[in-house]
């Protein structure tokens, strides 16, 4: 089959052909409809989360069943969204109620397969999901209705269980409270999604690019501001001189973690929801942390479960009552990926998606 393979760090990802081994005792071979582009695969690709290589990228997708192993209960046919981060439910975080911390999920790739060549083979986050197929265990997949659309179906894996998660679970929004987002990416976009939904207001969104303005307000955003040095100044100007209720920061480096600290109201919350690297160190006044009285958080995974969250946002998805069109900036198929990845670098929109013949 062919897959969208990186065979070392800042190498050009590339379409090539791999082998992977039939579904074992407890695993399901998946047949890929659609995949999205997210942020952490180019983390793979720069380095930040140091996998092996050879790599296949992916791991926010949906798809089919199309041979099950022994002891699996999905049916052939039956489709699912791919779950990068399958909880053990045994170790201490997921008895404790917290599945999204499961210690069995701190790998940033799995070994899986080998290249034509012969040379073993890695998947990201155990699912390397741009490809036309993957081997996954049968609890990295979560069934969904049939007939979604398969490139808004992909997002519900990550970018949308992600951005909704740290609005719902992590920072319970409520109504009327005020919420900023910062980064707009697919996470940004389906966290103000998220907002609207829980009756937000005002809900700015903020990026560095103008052209994220209408992506912003198709997504649930009352305005949107830029992120220059003027953002706080503008950001009280909404919000009776305090600052928001709730900053989200979707981008995952210092500069912007600091940035969502100084626009949020004294009492207020961030949530630190992009991924950032190592080496950018975050610095805060003792004094400001202590004044404030800010809670500064991250959101894993959007503090969820997917194996209840993903079925209840995909019902969402299917009665239309949650709409992620925003979100999808275009579709391509695998050999266009590596272009998409070089947008995805530059900012070029939200999510791109690979999709799949039938």
């Amino acid at each position: 089959m062919r897959a969208l393979v990186v065979r070392g760090r800042d190498a050009a990802p590339a379409v090539e052909e791999v082998r992977l081994p039939a579904p074992g005792p407890g695993e399901l071979r998946v047949r890929i409809r659609a995949a999205g582009i997210c942020h952490s695969d180019l983390a793979m690709v720069n380095g930040t989360l140091a996998p092996a290589y050879p790599l296949v990228l992916g791991h926010e997708a949906t798809g089919v069943v199309a041979e099950a192993g022994p002891g699996t209960r999905l049916a052939v046919g039956a489709p699912v969204v791919l779950n990068w981060a399958p909880a053990c439910r045994s170790c201490w975080h997921c008895r404790h109620g917290e599945p999204w911390l499961c210690t069995a999920n701190t790998a940033p790739a799995a070994p899986r397969g080998e290249t034509a060549d012969g040379t073993p083979l890695h998947v990201t986050l155990g699912l390397g999901a741009l490809a036309e197929e993957v081997v996954v265990p049968e609890h990295a997949a979560v069934t969904i209705p049939a007939g979604l659309p398969p490139e808004q179906a992909a997002l519900l894996g990550c970018a949308v269980l992600t951005g909704t998660g740290a609005v719902r679970n992590t920072a319970r929004v409520a109504a009327g409270e005020s919420v900023a987002v910062i980064g707009l990416g697919g996470v940004g976009l389906a966290a103000l999604t998220a907002a609207r939904r829980a009756g937000a207001a005002p809900i700015l969104a903020v990026d560095v690019a103008a052209a994220k303005r209408d992506l912003a307000l198709a997504a649930g955003a009352t305005d949107f501001l830029l992120a220059d040095d003027r953002l706080s100044k503008e950001i009280r100007a909404r919000t009776e001189g305090r600052g928001v209720d709730h900053a989200f920061e979707c981008v995952g480096r210092a500069a912007t973690i600091r940035a969502a600290w100084r626009l949020t109201r004294r009492g207020g919350a961030v949530t630190v929801v992009g991924m950032g690297g190592n080496d950018d160190l975050l610095t805060l006044s003792a004094l400001d942390v202590f004044h404030s009285a800010r809670t500064l958080r991250s959101s894993v995974y959007g503090s969820s479960d997917p194996d209840r969250e993903v079925p209840e946002l995909a019902t969402a998805l299917a009665d239309r009552t949650l709409d992620l069109r925003p979100l999808v900036s275009g579709t391509v198929g695998l050999d266009e990926a590596p272009d998409a990845f070089g947008r995805l670098a530059r900012g070029e929109g939200a999510r791109w998606v690979v999709t799949f013949p039938d």
